[in-house]
């Protein structure tokens, strides 16, 4: 991803101490231990992400100064972003039927109308509900908590209440909002840490070099961002093209397994991320992995019976993204914490609500008028938006890269609308869903 402008940690030279490595070390002996426990807390109806929640909000609330200073740093933001990375690529090669599974014109709607209606119209709540918190932080606000991820709540997509249409529709829209929205991300971020940066210093306190270092970073962040995401999507598509073109020779003339295309699916979303973030391209890796499992899928199933990626190419990179997951839903519980000592205020959690119904469900169900939609799957469509990994990790990397009191204020929307998607979808929306007529095998 093209960089922000310096972080906390690199413009106050923070060391990253002992804190980072003890974080991921802690952070994998809880996610094996949820591992050898998971089934029987499944079958009560603790899913994944809660359990590891909880997990890590119980282990970082002993010491919660020396989460914070982990979280804060260039390591923690380093991880995150291939985790991401991953993740966006896994979403990518998971679709079915062409680009958009079959359902482009709906796709482009929620995509091309929805979704930007929701950033405005979360923009405009935010700043009226948190003035203080300023109109180019509330747009980063913004990025962090609309795309959508069914991690949180995955037995939605399997309820025999959901129609199948409907099931296709979300599923793909999840994968597509990451992808457009991390571009726009990189780039209000930038402008937002330029402008905290200045306004949090009084007149006596800026000084040339002050002003200078962050307009500059943000005026390159903001001249390279359409060409940054442009040699992403060259990237993505040369790699996963031709990558896939490759598999589909090898595996079609019996010179690769099964086995080893897996370890292909798991080394390409790093591959096109490294070679976006190599400093003379200066590239959106986000992009440049989501359109190289798109360009991957194509030519890997081109020709083929089906029109999906077999699942058993497919395993160890989704269980590789599902232990990514893992591992940022326990962060989450240690930001968590962070954000309760810290003591949010009800006009940010009132947001998070209104981030989860409101401001999705009404620019869903106006995108998707005169469509061939039902009315009542447009506000399903609506209704299921659970958020999830990709937030989460925007969010941490917006709480690295802005100041404190800005990048507080994200961090705690961030949690209060995962945390209360896994309350809405994961509880609420299945009792909810009951009450339509099943759907028909």
């Amino acid at each position: 991803m093209a960089q922000p402008p310096a972080t906390r940690a690199s413009a106050e030279q923070q060391p990253v101490g002992d804190a980072m490595p003890h974080l991921v070390l802690i952070g994998l002996a809880a996610i094996l231990l949820w591992a050898l426990v998971s089934h029987r807390f499944e079958r009560w109806g603790v899913a994944g992400p809660a359990g590891l929640l909880l997990f890590g909000a119980a282990t970082v609330i002993w010491n919660v100064d020396a989460f914070g200073d982990a979280l804060d740093s260039s390591v923690s933001e380093k991880v995150v972003e291939i985790i991401l990375a991953i993740l966006l690529f896994v979403d990518a090669t998971e679709v079915k039927g062409g680009i958009f599974g079959r359902e482009g014109k709906i796709i482009a709607r929620l995509v091309l109308i929805a979704l930007p209606l929701s950033i405005v119209l979360t923009v405009v709540s935010g700043v009226l509900l948190v003035p203080h918190a300023g109109l180019l932080v509330m747009i980063v606000i913004a990025c962090v908590i609309l795309p959508t991820d069914f991690a949180p709540a995955a037995h939605l997509l399997r309820s025999r209440y959901v129609p199948a249409r409907v099931r296709q529709i979300v599923n793909v829209e999840s994968g597509y909002n990451d992808g457009v929205i991390s571009p726009l991300f990189g780039m209000s971020l930038a402008l937002a840490v330029v402008w905290s940066t200045i306004a949090n210093k009084s007149e006596s306190e800026i000084s040339e070099a002050d002003v200078e270092k962050p307009v500059l970073e943000f005026l390159g962040s903001f001249f390279n961002a359409v060409p940054a995401t442009l040699i992403a999507i060259v990237i993505g598509i040369v790699l996963g093209a031709g990558i896939g073109y490759l598999v589909r020779v090898a595996r079609a003339r019996e010179l690769a397994s099964a086995v080893g295309v897996r370890y292909v699916m798991v080394l390409l979303p790093l591959i096109a991320y490294g070679v976006a973030s190599i400093p003379i391209l200066n590239a959106n890796g986000f992009v440049a992995a989501f359109v190289a499992g798109i360009g991957y899928r194509l030519t890997r199933v081109r020709g083929n019976e089906s029109d999906g990626i077999d699942h058993s190419e497919l395993l160890l990179v989704d269980e590789v993204g599902v232990l990514a997951s893992h591992f940022v839903w326990f962060v989450l519980g240690g930001a968590a914490v962070l954000v309760i000592t810290s003591g949010p205020d009800w006009q940010i959690l009132v947001l998070a609500l209104l981030a989860l119904t409101l401001l999705r469900v009404v620019p869903v169900y106006l995108a998707l008028m005169r469509s061939t939609v039902s009315r009542g799957d447009r506000l399903l469509v609506g209704v299921l938006g659970p958020r999830g990994t990709a937030s989460i990790v925007f969010g941490l990397l917006a709480y690295n890269a802005l100041p404190e009191d800005e990048g507080v204020i994200v961090l705690t929307v961030m949690v209060a609308t995962v945390v209360g998607s896994i309350l809405l979808h994961g509880a609420a929306a299945p009792l909810l869903l009951r009450r339509r007529k099943p759907i028909e095998a």
